[in-house]
């Protein structure tokens, strides 16, 4: 998504020429500052490209962490409406614990 915005890859920018001139810049130094440039760029990429899968793998997880909610929240209410037993202090502190757990990797 983002790489259609860039204008400069940079293989772009390694196989740039530039027209020689008497008065011109120094080869050496347009070479070595391009150089630096190609090295920002293909940190810049990988950088992106790291985000994006943390980002999406970040979103799996929100989604596994919503259903588990969910699942639950229907358990309370299941649990409410049965009838069988009271659901007591404990049992709700309990419950927040192992979603706690959940939520925060402490399993």
């Amino acid at each position: 998504m983002y790489k259609e915005n860039i204008i400069l890859t940079p293989k772009d920018i390694l196989e740039k020429e530039f027209k020689i001139d008497a008065r011109g810049y120094r080869m050496q130094e347009v070479d070595k500052f391009l150089d630096v440039i190609m090295g920002d760029y293909t940190e810049l990429f990988n950088t992106i490209d790291r985000l994006e899968d943390e980002k999406e793998q970040l979103l799996n997880d929100i989604m596994r962490l919503k259903q588990e909610i969910r699942t639950i929240k229907t358990n309370i209410e299941v649990a409410k409406n049965s009838g069988e037993r009271e659901i007591t202090n404990v049992d709700i502190i309990r419950r927040i614990s192992q979603l706690e757990k959940i939520v925060y990797g402490k399993e």
